[in-house]
């Protein structure tokens, strides 16, 4: 079993920052595929952005220029830096991992931006 656990959310401003964090514990034997994806009420989960075992790293065009993933591998944590908030970044954000072949999914952290 694999647990994901989020934490970083919270209510910013328009044009301020977060960085969310996401720990990854459990039986992980070795670097699995990361990212994080966003999801609102009553939509379907959507990618914001991914990063290999190698640190290949891929974005949302909404995300891109804006937001930043990157991993520490030594704390098995992943971590999603974003930048220039606007108001529709407003959503809950899952971490993922993928051990295995399996897709494993933290409880979600909340992104408010509104001022």
């Amino acid at each position: 079993q694999v647990q994901l656990v989020e934490s970083g959310g919270g209510l910013v401003q328009p044009g301020g920052s977060l960085r969310l964090s996401c720990v990854a514990s459990g039986s992980i034997f070795s670097n699995p595929k990361m990212g994080w994806y966003r999801q609102a009420p009553g939509k379907q989960r959507e990618l914001v952005a991914a990063i290999t075992t190698g640190g290949s790293t891929n974005y949302a065009d909404s995300a891109k220029g804006r937001i930043t993933i990157s991993r520490d591998y030594a704390k098995n944590t992943e971590y999603l830096q974003m930048n220039s908030l606007k108001t529709a970044d407003k959503d809950f954000y899952y971490c993922t991992a993928n051990v295995d072949e399996q897709n494993y999914w933290g409880q979600g952290t909340q992104v408010t931006v509104s001022s």
